[in-house]
């Protein structure tokens, strides 16, 4: 064999120091059934908040005495309550109130936290000090606990509800925010473009940001579950919407006291919460792990 077709067979071998330039598909593989699942079921909740009259014709306030208490069937998959309600018809009605107060509180949570953040993470030492002492005093709170003091201090209400949970948030996103950013900070590609003569806020918008929000969206998603959580538990306490609004927590408030005769009312709805729940976890691990692949 001659030198030059030796070369040639040699040029043709992967080359080990080279990375291999996959595609987005071959990199983050076939999605998972879980997560599948978990996005067609939020879909499914986010389309019961935009178009409830799709998916029930009936009245969620309006009752049947001479239906109350009737168990699942045909007529009523979720069974009625105490006066006739149907009761699938009032959580497609409250899935507007959740996820609403849910959307509010994650954007609570994430605007302030990430601007906390990333002026600590970007700032000299003092200020980076003084913002994170102030962080660990929030972190230090119960959320539960803060939640009530700042919902007195609104009023009831979904709105301030949601308000109540995003503050409780921002101690997470601040944190996660911050740490993000010092991390990418640090980078060799930053490093190169402070070195080339480009401005602070320039490299911060172009480099730094779109390197860090990764984690942070997988925060905001976790969250979003959290929240949904957090409201129907504030709801069931009687801090949330009056009655008889629909409103997840607030229904299996108002069925506890039948639990042992009506056991869907509280138990179809709570059913609701904690599968929206599951499914925002589960779409959080899949952002963090699509983060984690380079």
């Amino acid at each position: 064999m001659s030198i030059d077709e030796r070369r040639t067979q040699t040029s043709s071998l992967p080359d080990p120091f080279v990375p291999t330039r996959l595609s987005l598909r071959e990199r983050l593989g076939r999605p998972k059934i879980s997560v599948i699942l978990s996005v067609v079921w939020l879909l499914i909740v986010i389309a019961w908040a935009i178009i409830p009259q799709a998916f029930t014709p009936l009245d969620p306030i309006a009752g049947n005495a001479t239906q109350a208490q009737q168990p699942p069937s045909l007529d009523h998959l979720f069974g009625t309550d105490a006066t006739g309600r149907d009761m699938f018809t009032r959580v497609v009605y409250g899935a507007i109130n959740s996820l609403s107060g849910a959307l509010i509180a994650v954007s609570v949570g994430f605007v302030i936290g990430t601007a906390i953040g990333v002026i600590a993470g970007s700032s000299r030492r003092l200020v980076d000090d003084i913002l994170m002492r102030i962080v660990d005093v929030f972190l230090a709170i119960p959320s539960l606990l803060l939640s009530l003091s700042i919902i007195i201090l609104l009023g009831f209400g979904t709105a301030q509800a949601a308000i109540a949970v995003g503050f409780t948030s921002v101690a997470a996103f601040a944190r996660l925010s911050r740490s993000e950013v010092v991390r990418v900070r640090g980078s060799d590609y930053v490093e190169a473009a402070f070195a080339s003569g480009g401005r602070f806020f320039v490299v911060l918008w172009r480099h730094v940001l779109p390197n860090s929000l990764t984690a942070v969206l997988a925060l905001a998603a976790l969250q979003f579950g959290t929240a949904v959580l957090s409201i129907s538990t504030l709801g069931f306490l009687g801090y949330g919407a009056p009655p008889p609004t629909p409103e997840w927590g607030l229904m299996i408030a108002e069925g506890r006291n039948y639990i042992a005769t009506a056991w869907w009312l509280t138990t179809l709805p709570g059913a609701v919460v904690v599968l929206v729940v599951l499914a925002a976890n589960r779409l959080s691990a899949a952002i963090a792990a699509k983060g984690r692949i380079r």
